[in-house]
């Protein structure tokens, strides 16, 4: 356990959400210092990080984000030799020798939490000494926990490391075992959405009463698209990514299903696709959730104010703020930035349409020859409703970088 009374978070990476983390922990100033590992040269000077921290092309100048329109700069005490300064009275300093794990300097600034948001190493079976680098690489540089910013990438026929485990918020954060787990993802922004979009459905009505499940995200650009078409590299699969996001509805992939068996194991035993669509905006995306119910005799049919009902109730029910519910027309700038939320459902586009579903028993798993021949007709009718639920994340700050701010303190709250 950490004895030290300071706490120090240690960053891996600038990117989006790198960047955005400083922005969150700055505001929250639990953290007495945070050390960012950038790990090479930037522009021609350190003027040209501290640029590129100051201001955002989607959530503004981090002034203005912390204190509003009339605040004072919060990027002081800058001291270009150490490579050192002060955001919003936080201490600050930059890294730019090492970009392996193993080598980055934790140890010697007392970073004993650190969050890598590099997207880079997320495989927690690769030992820390390997060649291309290693999640576990960090541990050996010094930190005591890792929280990776996406999803465990394991190779397939490989388990989960027993110190690993993937939780969402509000979800399975309980799951983590701080004796146990030194490696926690921290999932993604589209399983942290649909894990809060799904449960409230399991713990209504249980899981054995769903019999199908779908989602679609539309989703926001990210850094891994190109500006305009490009030349793939060397052994690339998805082409699409490689055409403009500034002109494309572009198809893809997303591994939200999978993750989501991880946080919630219950969908394992439901048949379950993802998709993703990207879209030309920076940030703002929207789940589609398609869930087909067995309808009860004993019980109410299943309908639209129901259906919200069970979300308004749960958004009111839980004070941590992670799932909201509105009954207002949104688009998807008006997510941006806040609400601090997981997921908000937008209420107003909840539908439920009951059908009979015609099924030949002949064609069913496990019913005897003989037990068929007891029965006068094999084509049995059941009700179905389908629902389509719409819920709002904001993929970067609002939605997915303030969850991960939660999972970290929480984590940093039980090394003391």
């Amino acid at each position: 356990m950490n004895v030290n009374n300071s706490k120090t978070l240690g960053v891996n990476g600038l990117g989006r959400i790198g960047k955005l983390c400083l922005w969150h922990h700055a505001g929250r100033k639990y953290f007495d210092s945070l050390v960012i590992n950038v790990g090479r040269e930037v522009g021609q000077s350190f003027q040209d990080i501290i640029h590129y921290i100051e201001r955002d092309t989607t959530y503004g100048r981090l002034d203005s984000f912390l204190h509003g329109y009339n605040a004072e700069p919060v990027i002081t005490d800058v001291d270009e030799a150490n490579k050192t300064l002060r955001v919003n009275g936080i201490k600050v300093k930059i890294l730019q020798k090492n970009r392996n794990p193993k080598d980055i300097e934790w140890a010697e600034n007392n970073a004993n939490i650190v969050v890598d948001t590099t997207g880079q190493f997320l495989n927690p079976s690769l030992e820390a000494n390997d060649p291309k680098g290693s999640i576990r690489g960090h541990i050996e540089a010094g930190a005591q926990k890792v929280i990776a910013s996406a999803p465990f990438k394991l190779q397939e026929g490989v388990s989960m490391p027993e110190d690993s485990v993937t939780t969402v918020m509000g979800i399975n954060d309980e799951d983590y075992d701080p004796l146990t787990h030194n490696i926690i993802s921290n999932a993604s922004c589209t399983t942290t959405c649909l894990a809060h979009m799904i449960k409230p459905l399991i713990d209504y009505f249980g899981i054995k009463r769903i019999l199908s499940a779908s989602m679609a995200t539309i989703h926001a650009a990210t850094g891994s698209q190109q500006v305009l078409d490009r030349l793939p590299k060397t052994s690339v699969k998805d082409l699409r990514k490689n055409r403009s996001i500034l002109n494309n509805i572009i198809l893809t992939t997303t591994g939200a299903a999978k993750a989501l068996q991880l946080v919630i194991p219950e969908m394992a035993t439901i048949g379950f696709i993802a998709e993703s669509v990207r879209i030309p905006t920076t940030t703002g995306s929207l789940i589609i959730l398609v869930m087909n119910f067995q309808e009860e005799l004993k019980t109410k049919p299943i309908r639209r104010e129901m259906i919200n009902k069970i979300y308004d109730d749960t958004a009111k029910a839980n004070t941590n703020g992670y799932l909201l519910y509105s009954s207002k027309q949104n688009v998807s700038s008006d997510i941006i930035g806040t609400p601090r939320a997981a997921a908000v459902i937008e209420g107003h586009e909840t539908h439920a349409r009951t059908g009979a579903i015609n099924i030949n028993l002949e064609h069913v798993r496990g019913i005897e020859k003989n037990i068929l021949e007891m029965i006068k007709d094999h084509v049995t009718s059941i009700q179905v409703t389908q629902t389509v639920i719409y819920g709002w994340y904001d993929n970067e700050m609002a939605s997915y970088v303030n969850m991960l701010g939660d999972r970290i303190v929480s984590i940093a709250e039980a090394m003391h």
